[in-house]
């Protein structure tokens, strides 16, 4: 919340004089202060999981605090430097709180639409079906926020199972749900970062490639593990109705986000780097068609301090030296998804967006799905986990869902296999580089004086 109070400091910061170097930065233990304050962070929220909002806006006031004393922005030092940091950043931040707090309305009314109660009807017996379902979770989180997908289908496994599920099959859940929403731009808040920042789409797409692998590798066995433990149970509610409203409020502003994107990136080039176009639209229209299905607002309070929370390790995750982290390889992505594992992947994300250069669809899978592999790697692994507090255990999870690992490194490999590395630069980032080139061009045409 704090970043989105800060836009106005930039009005004065295209008249400040910016240092011609900054400070040497402070090292401890061989690494610059800053990531050690932020690796800080990131353990505090995993240890003390309960009071994460306040261990993430604690750890974004410290490293604000070292920035501006002593360590500089990569705009340059003080106040000034960081007004020019957020001439930028708060377009993105503000699109992404516009979005979180979106999906969790438009999931909402997919929730109320009864899709989530006629979906076990459809459910075959044996293990099978337990696949099907989280095959089903997998195609819900490509165009629902994948946090919504874990619960709904969380919400279904527990009719289904009888409320017995199994720790492999809850950390089966969560990487399909991350697996989904790996591929498309609406699916995962990593990949809603990524189109905020100007990737296109179809950058993001091939995740799918190594997402399926992995769905197969990870689901078979859990829905094994699943049906072992407790077998499917079909439910025919034959009061359920489909609320096709609520079904087409979710569309429709799906459709809205997507052509809103299209026409700040391509009719008027430059205004999604101006203004958080996206963000602004979605919220617009969820108001918009409140007349005709009613969004649940009780929900708004809870999704603030989700959002507040998001926010602030995006923002200090923007703050880092992103000059120092390893080149972008495929070798660096395959680490950063073991990383994720460990590190919530909101804040990698945007540090490697800020750094550039990544085969956006590989990393995508990466820090989206690797994610799953530790209950807390990702938001919809802590989501579902709060509502099951048997699989808050580090060891429980890795030796019950030792297939999530497996299928991230299957999709991994298949993935490169069959497309390779092929990285690229989009959006502002390759904006910036034309500007600067012409800009050299220009200067070294001048006659010298």
């Amino acid at each position: 919340m704090l970043a989105l109070l800060l836009p106005p400091l930039f009005l004065f910061s295209e008249t400040a004089v910016a240092a011609e170097s900054l400070a040497t930065p402070v090292m401890l233990l061989g690494a610059p202060l800053d990531f050690i304050l932020f690796a800080m962070t990131l353990i505090g929220v995993a240890v003390f999981s309960k009071n994460t909002l306040r261990v993430a806006f604690i750890g974004l006031v410290i490293i604000l605090a070292y920035k501006l004393t002593l360590g500089g922005f990569a705009t340059g030092p003080g106040v000034a430097g960081f007004a020019r940091h957020m001439h930028h950043e708060w377009v993105t931040l503000a699109n992404l709180f516009c979005l979180l707090i979106g999906f969790a309305f438009l999931a909402d009314h997919f929730e109320k639409s009864y899709i989530p109660e006629l979906l076990p009807r459809y459910l075959s017996g044996g293990w099978f079906g337990g696949f099907v379902l989280l095959a089903g979770i997998f195609v819900l989180s490509s165009f629902l926020d994948n946090i919504a997908a874990a619960l709904i289908g969380g919400a279904i496994a527990n009719i289904v199972f009888n409320h017995k599920i199994h720790i492999g099959y809850l950390a089966a859940i969560v990487a399909a749900s991350n697996a989904g929403g790996s591929g498309s731009v609406v699916g995962d808040t990593t990949t809603t970062m990524m189109w905020i920042d100007g990737i296109s789409p179809t950058e993001v797409f091939h995740a799918y490639v190594a997402a399926v692998v992995a769905l197969v590798v990870c689901g078979i066995p859990a829905a094994i593990q699943q049906h072992r433990h407790s077998p499917v149970q079909p439910v025919r509610n034959a009061h359920a109705h489909l609320d096709w409203g609520r079904v087409a409020v979710v569309f429709t502003v799906l459709v809205i986000a997507i052509l809103s994107n299209l026409f700040a990136n391509v009719v008027i080039v430059g205004m999604a780097d101006a203004f958080p176009v996206i963000g602004v639209a979605v919220m617009v229209s969820i108001l918009a068609l409140s007349f005709f299905r009613q969004p649940t607002w009780g929900i708004l309070p809870d999704t603030l301090k989700g959002s507040a929370f998001l926010l602030s390790l995006v923002l200090s995750a923007s703050l880092m030296p992103v000059e120092r982290l390893p080149e972008a390889s495929w070798v660096s992505t395959l680490a950063l998804g073991f990383l994720s594992a460990v590190f919530d992947n909101i804040p990698l994300t945007a540090m490697c967006i800020q750094q550039g250069g990544f085969d956006w669809g590989v990393l995508a899978f990466a820090v989206g799905y690797g994610g799953s592999m530790i209950w807390f790697g990702s938001s919809a692994g802590v989501a579902l986990s709060s509502l099951h507090p048997e699989s808050q255990s580090v060891w429980l999870w890795i030796k019950n869902g030792w297939h999530v690992a497996l299928g991230y490194v299957a999709g991994f490999a298949v993935i490169m296999m069959l497309l390779g590395w092929n990285p690229g630069d989009t959006g502002h980032k390759a904006r910036e580089t034309i500007a600067r080139q012409a800009h050299q061009s220009t200067t070294q045409a001048l006659p010298a004086p």
